[in-house]
C-alpha cells in the first residue's frame, strides 16, 4: 500500500481537525516506535488508520459491525468506541492491511485491553498524548512515553479508566482489564 494514497484518502474522509490529529498521531507513533525499538514501518500504517472510520454517522457504523460479527458488547456502550473496530475492517477491506498487530492497533485505540503487543501501546500511548491534546496531566504522560512504553501505557488507561468514572459512564471490560493487567504488573494487588 502506497501511504501517500492511504493520507489522500484520509483527507477525503476525515474532516480538517481530524485529519490533523491523525497526522499528529502518526508522528508521534513514529517517534515512539524509534524510541522503544519498535516497528516504525507498522507503526506509521496503524496511526494514519486509526480514526479512519471516525466521521462516519453512528448508523453506517452500527451497520458495518453488525455485517462483520463484532463484539456485541460494544452496542451497550456509547458509540464513540465504534469506529475503532469499523477502523478496522475499513483497513483490512479496502487497504488491503493483513498484519494483524496494525489491524489490532487500530481495533483497540479506544478501549486498550489485556496482553496489548508493543505496537498496539504505541498507538494508544500516541493517540492520547500526540501534542494537539490539552487535558491535566498530558505534559507528564508526554514524558512518561518517552521514557517506557509499558509505563505509559499503564499511565494513560488509568487516566482514561478514571475520566470515564468521573464522568459516570460505563467503562468497557477490555479498557478494565487492560487496567487490572498494568496495576498487576506493578505490583499493587492489596
Amino acid at each position: 500500500m502506497v501511504l501517500a494514497r492511504l493520507r489522500t484518502e484520509l483527507s477525503k474522509r476525515l474532516s480538517t481537525d481530524r485529519y490533523n490529529h491523525v497526522i499528529r498521531v502518526t508522528e508521534t507513533a513514529k517517534r515512539l516506535a524509534t524510541l522503544h525499538d519498535v516497528s516504525v514501518e507498522q507503526s506509521e500504517l496503524a496511526a494514519l488508520l486509526h480514526d479512519i472510520a471516525k466521521c462516519m454517522d453512528s448508523t453506517s457504523l452500527h451497520r458495518l459491525m453488525i455485517e462483520n460479527n463484532v463484539d456485541e458488547r460494544l452496542f451497550l456502550y456509547h458509540h464513540e468506541l465504534w469506529h475503532a473496530s469499523v477502523g478496522a475492517i475499513i483497513a483490512e477491506r479496502e487497504f488491503n492491511v493483513t498484519d494483524t498487530e496494525v489491524l489490532n492497533a487500530v481495533k483497540y485505540h479506544t478501549t486498550g485491553r489485556a496482553g496489548m503487543s508493543k505496537v498496539e501501546k504505541i498507538i494508544y500511548v500516541a493517540d492520547m498524548t500526540e501534542p494537539g491534546r490539552n487535558f491535566p496531566g498530558v505534559v507528564q504522560l508526554q514524558e512518561l512515553a518517552t521514557n517506557s512504553l509499558d509505563e505509559a501505557m499503564g499511565a494513560c488507561i488509568q487516566q482514561s479508566v478514571q475520566f470515564l468514572v468521573t464522568k459516570g459512564v460505563p467503562v468497557f471490560p477490555d479498557s478494565i482489564d487492560c487496567y487490572n493487567e498494568h496495576v498487576m504488573k506493578r505490583g499493587i494487588v492489596n
